[in-house]
This record gives C-alpha cells, structure tokens and sequence, in this order.
C-alpha cells in the first residue's frame, strides 16, 4: 500500500486543506468516543498532523496519547481497524469523490521533544556545577 507522503515539491494548497479538515473530523469523531472499541476505552488519543497523497485517496494520520510516551500497539491496532469505516465517513463528511485509505501512525515527535529538552536541561545543569 502506497504511503500517503508529500510530493518532491510538496504538498498543494488542496492537500493541506483536506489534511487539515480530516484532522479536525477525526479529532472530534475520538473526542466524542465514536469508536467503539474496549482498546480505546479511557484513552485521550490526540490527532496531531494528517497527511495525504497527492490524489486524496490515501491519507496518515499521526496520533499521540495525552500523558504517554508510546502509543500502545493496541490503541494503534484499533484505530487502523476502523481506518476503513472512517475513511467512508470522511469522504462523505468532506464530500470527497474517494473515500481515503486511512492509516494510524504514532506521532514521535512529543516524545523526541521531550527527550531533547531533558538532555538539555541536563547538560546545563552539568555546566552549571562545573561538569
């Protein structure tokens, strides 16, 4: 299956707007518990980027759990289960002509964030004490 990123010369204007408007549908759809499943059950799942291909008919979503490092594989697991379901819903909520191919990816970039300020705040720490 072809991964849903960005063209050589990036992203169009149409892209970006349809990304932005499946984040904001998909956020509200986990907000309000839409999915049924126990995997999800008391999980606050963030949607924080979305991206798709150039012709609309696959897109990514990156997804991150409030106050968790990882997402667990069985959070992921479930939403890309129902990836298929939303991507219907979608492509009727946006009036697409396609109905996108829906992925979960966890996003890593909270994570990598949080461990560069530590190694930061550490290193100054360091060269506070004279170390």
């Amino acid at each position: 299956m072809p991964l849903a990123q960005p063209s050589p010369t990036g992203p169009n204007q149409r892209q970006l707007k349809v990304a932005e408007t499946i984040r904001h549908q998909l956020a509200e759809w986990l907000m309000r518990g839409e999915l049924h499943d126990p995997a999800l059950d008391g999980t606050s799942v963030t949607v924080s980027e979305v991206t798709t291909s150039r012709d609309l008919k696959h897109a990514t979503a990156y997804v991150a759990l409030l106050g968790v490092e990882q997402v667990p594989p069985a959070v992921l697991s479930a939403l890309n289960r129902a990836g298929g379901r939303l991507g219907g819903r979608l492509a009727r909520a946006l009036h697409l002509k396609y109905a996108p191919r829906l992925r979960f990816e966890p996003d890593v970039r909270y994570a990598n964030a949080a461990r560069i300020d530590a190694a930061l705040r550490q290193s100054r720490t360091e060269s506070d004490h004279g170390g």
